[in-house]
């Protein structure tokens, strides 16, 4: 048996099924607890950990530094810039959100993605 979504050999009492798909356990976990962004308790505790002197993974500081060389980007632009999969940015931007270091805007009908002390977006 094959995990429907990386195809990494899996044995039948190690599947998960999530959405008419069969899952291996990463995958799994990956759809089930994916971080979303707004979420008021991660906020909180993102900013009280944030006081603590945090450090930020390797690619949630590539991130950051291209939104403040180069942004407001949309998601295809730090995708392509950053060669990371969609799903790479949006775990990573959730963590930046909830510490209130970036932040989704709205310009010109596109979803894009900025510091979030820039208030100019």
């Amino acid at each position: 048996m094959k995990c429907e979504k990386c195809a990494d050999e899996i044995f039948a009492e190690d599947a998960h099924e999530h959405m008419g798909k069969t899952l291996c356990e990463d995958c799994y976990l990956d759809a089930v607890a994916t971080p979303k962004t707004c979420d008021p308790w991660a906020v909180y505790s993102a900013k009280k950990t944030v006081s603590q002197d945090v450090t930020l993974t390797p690619e949630q500081q590539k991130i950051l530094d291209l939104i403040a060389a180069k942004g407001p980007l949309t998601l295809e632009q730090i995708c392509r810039e950053l060669d990371i999969a969609e799903e790479d940015f949006r775990r990573n931007f959730a963590t930046l959100r909830h510490m209130e270091l970036a932040r989704g805007c709205k310009m010109e009908g596109q979803v894009c993605y900025t510091l979030f002390s820039d208030q100019s977006s």
